[in-house]
């Protein structure tokens, strides 16, 4: 089996020994724990197109611009109901045009992704591309979900059809692909000249997207010192931004052992932006602190946060894993992941099925799954480990070793609770 290597194994040692490793300061991030969200005066956008469109008697462009305002303060807040305002507003204006405008139906597919609605989107998308108009944006978002629901030679087609090395959304795409084929080395390659572009035009937005994009992936690559750096350039841009600010939590946690520090970070983030998987990471870095009233409250938090009808299928993943592991409900998971299944029959979702059945204690089942759908076919740690339990487990163990030390280069990616579960293995 090809498994790819995440960490040269010379690194291994380095990973190993990271507690007592220091990368951050306080002092570099400190200025960013100050964020205010002010609602009134982030609504105010929405609310002057609220004007427009209540007098007026053709509301077209408002509602459309309404709908941009709307999925901005969802963007900030994370607050899932300014996202579901927005999808509103863009149904209305399509009905007005009925599917002749190719720029709205790729924006109401960009709030269906954004709500991991890909088939939805995927409708959208075709009926923009027989639209005819702008057929590259098309396409370059015809990418985006072919690969989101697993259909690979579709999604290499549309990205060879916009090819162009020297094109910042082609580019960021590829290093996309390279990253879901395994290939670290190339997805960061392509990253690093995406941001030359992005740089060299001094636009914010691209900028950003490939700061907080490079830095995920120097983090994968064992390079957590770039990976800090380009979350810092991140807030430097946009200080409000609560991607970076996670990622440099989770440096705290994972890599340099300091839970109370990432907690602070956390729950500086979670006053001003609500996404339901901040508290599975607070409970998670509770479990690792021992913290079992936070590690509960946390949960709670997420159960009552994902119990909003509006969130729809965006959760999936982290559900089946809380009820698999957390709260030992793997018949709840099961039901989570088949649903997940038919949204998009990924390699991914394939191991959300395998480890609700492992769960069950139905191993043969879990086995069956892994090796037609996930062997082979994704690379991401948290993946492999369900795959050496399920061999473990099956009795395959010469298959096991492998996938250990792929793990164990994977730590930091994994976090501290994994090191114990795969030396067991």
């Amino acid at each position: 089996m090809h498994i790819k290597n995440i960490l040269p194994l010379f690194l291994l040692a380095t990973m190993l020994s990271c507690n007592t490793k220091t990368v951050t300061k306080a002092s570099d991030y400190s200025q960013y724990l100050s964020t205010n969200i002010n609602t009134p005066d982030l609504l105010e956008d929405v609310n002057f197109w609220t004007n427009k469109i209540e007098n007026s008697s053709s509301s077209y462009s408002y509602l459309i611009s309404r709908a941009n305002a709307n999925t901005k303060v969802f963007n900030i807040t994370g607050e899932i109901n300014y996202l579901i305002e927005a999808e509103k507003d863009l149904l209305i204006a399509n009905t007005i045009v009925k599917d002749t405008d190719a720029g709205l139906l790729k924006n109401l597919a960009g709030n269906y992704i954004s709500q991991h609605r890909f088939k939805e989107a995927l409708a959208l998308l075709k009926k923009a591309e027989a639209n005819g108009k702008k057929l590259n944006g098309t396409k370059k978002m015809l990418f985006d979900v072919h690969l989101e629901l697993g259909n690979y030679i579709y999604a290499e087609a549309y990205l060879n059809e916009i090819k162009n090395n020297s094109n910042f959304d082609y580019l960021i795409r590829l290093s996309k692909l390279e990253d879901h084929k395994g290939n670290l080395a190339g997805a960061i390659e392509n990253m690093e000249k995406a941001m030359a572009i992005a740089e060299s035009s001094n636009t914010k937005g691209m900028k950003l997207w490939s700061y907080t994009n490079i830095a995920d992936f120097y983090g994968h690559a064992g390079e957590i010192e770039k990976s800090y750096a380009y979350y810092l350039k991140s807030l430097e841009l946009d200080p409000n931004n609560a991607y970076a600010k996670k990622g440099i939590a989770w440096i705290v946690y994972s890599y340099e052992n300091n839970p109370k520090e990432a907690l602070n970070i956390l729950n500086h983030i979670t006053t001003y932006h609500n996404s339901p998987d901040y508290d599975l990471l607070k409970a998670e870095i509770a479990e690792y602190k021992n913290d079992k009233k936070l590690k509960s409250q946390s949960l709670k938090n997420y159960l009552a946060a994902t119990n909003n009808k509006l969130y729809g299928e965006m959760y999936n993943k982290y559900s089946v894993m809380l009820f698999t592991d957390d709260l030992a409900m793997p018949d709840r998971a099961l039901e989570i992941a088949k649903k997940e299944i038919e949204n998009r029959a990924t390699p991914q979702s394939y191991d959300l099925l395998a480890w609700s059945y492992f769960k069950k204690g139905e191993i043969t089942k879990a086995n069956n799954i892994i090796e037609e759908f996930v062997i082979g076919k994704t690379f991401e740690p948290s993946v492999l480990y369900h795959v050496a339990e399920i061999y473990k487990a099956a009795g395959k163990t010469d298959k096991i070793q492998p996938i250990k030390e792929e793990l164990l280069a994977s730590l930091y990616e994994l976090g501290p609770l994994m090191e114990q579960k795969i030396n067991q293995l």
